[in-house]
């Protein structure tokens, strides 16, 4: 019976979510326009062609709060990510409406990083990557609190970092979400899987406003949140299993946002250039540079996104399931790609008999 009300708690945690997301993102809208948190395109790297307002994120938060404060089990840790989130939210609020020098953010993600590691949220030990040692955990002793602030820091920012098109950052986020509450209940961390629900039902709620053509972004408000909360929650959920293929299960369900930071990473520092500057040499610009549409690239990064977060789940499986599981990856990609082909042959087509 118990068990039966937790998992009860996981659907209210993710509808709840949908349903004050998506209430609170008009009002968040208006008050964006209010307060001139306007996202205008002064340069190439951005893909839309007119002004839109941001800090769509807020409500993506009120969403993802209201929920595990009423669903989750308000243990320690979990009161650590929720305070982090806070001081990650107002640095966003400010930067959205009034733009902050780099190091003044990333302050604010150390203070942030700081509060989750002080409430408990750190990685101590993950499953020993080398198959020729004898021991099956890696401990990382005094470095374990460094490790901890670089990671949270590193996917922050990695989430931001893909926030390029509409609807991709939420999107992937999203899709990650419900890979860790895939694996969450398939290990029985039930309350890791409310929390999931509650951030993967906030992308959700908020993804009809930030779909193309999108009427608001999120902002930094909404990127720095949610990779935020997905690095706090991976360590008090994913890194804690000690298998030693299990040490790949972050890294896929967090694929995207992290093989993209830091292929940009590598690019700028080859070219000498700060690894914050921005340019077009993002997996989704490359995409649009190939000649897609926002929906096409979006799409191909969502069933990459996808396959990564399935193929974290078939490592914690076995079986009948992870069977199962495969053919369902294979089945997505290939809707995928012939829906992407289909549209551009539609698209050629119809550019041929414009030239006629």
């Amino acid at each position: 019976m118990v068990v039966n009300q937790i998992y009860i708690n996981v659907a209210l945690a993710f509808i709840a979510a949908i349903v004050i997301a998506f209430a609170a993102t008009p009002i968040v809208r208006a008050f964006a326009n209010r307060v001139g948190a306007i996202d205008v395109p002064r340069d190439a790297t951005r893909v839309h062609d007119h002004p839109i307002p941001r800090l769509g994120g807020l409500a993506i938060f009120l969403g993802f709060l209201f929920a595990v404060v009423l669903f989750a089990d308000v243990s320690k840790p979990v009161q650590g990510m929720l305070l982090g989130a806070v001081v990650i939210v107002i640095s966003g609020v400010i930067d959205d409406i009034t733009p902050l020098k780099w190091y003044l953010k990333l302050l604010f993600q150390l203070l942030a990083a700081g509060i989750a590691v002080y409430h408990g949220i750190v990685v101590n030990a993950v499953s020993n990557p080398n198959v020729f040692s004898s021991s099956e955990i890696l401990a990382f002793g005094s470095l374990a609190i460094p490790i901890t602030v670089l990671w949270i820091v590193g996917i922050t920012n990695a989430v931001n970092l893909i926030d390029g098109l509409d609807g991709l950052a939420c999107g992937v986020s999203g899709i990650s979400s419900v890979t860790m509450l895939v694996i969450a209940l398939l290990v029985s961390d039930l309350n890791i899987a409310v929390i999931t629900a509650a951030l993967a039902g906030a992308c959700l709620g908020f993804l009809p406003y930030n779909m193309n053509p999108a009427k608001i972004f999120m902002g930094d408000t909404g990127a720095l949140l949610l990779g935020f909360v997905l690095s706090t929650v991976s360590i008090m959920g994913l890194f804690k299993f000690f298998a030693i293929i299990s040490f790949a299960v972050p890294f896929l369900a967090l694929g995207l946002p992290l093989f993209d930071t830091a292929f940009a990473f590598i690019r700028r520092i080859s070219k000498g250039q700060h690894p914050m500057h921005r340019d077009r040499g993002h997996f989704h610009h490359r995409l649009i540079d190939m000649g897609l549409s926002q929906k096409q690239a979006v799409a191909i990064l969502y069933a990459i996104s996808g396959i990564l977060g399935l193929s974290a789940v078939v490592i914690t499986t076995s079986g009948e399931v992870r069977a199962v599981i495969v053919v369902i990856a294979l089945l997505v990609a290939g809707i995928v790609g012939i829906s992407i082909l289909g549209k551009r042959h539609g698209k050629k087509h119809d550019d041929e008999e414009d030239k006629l």
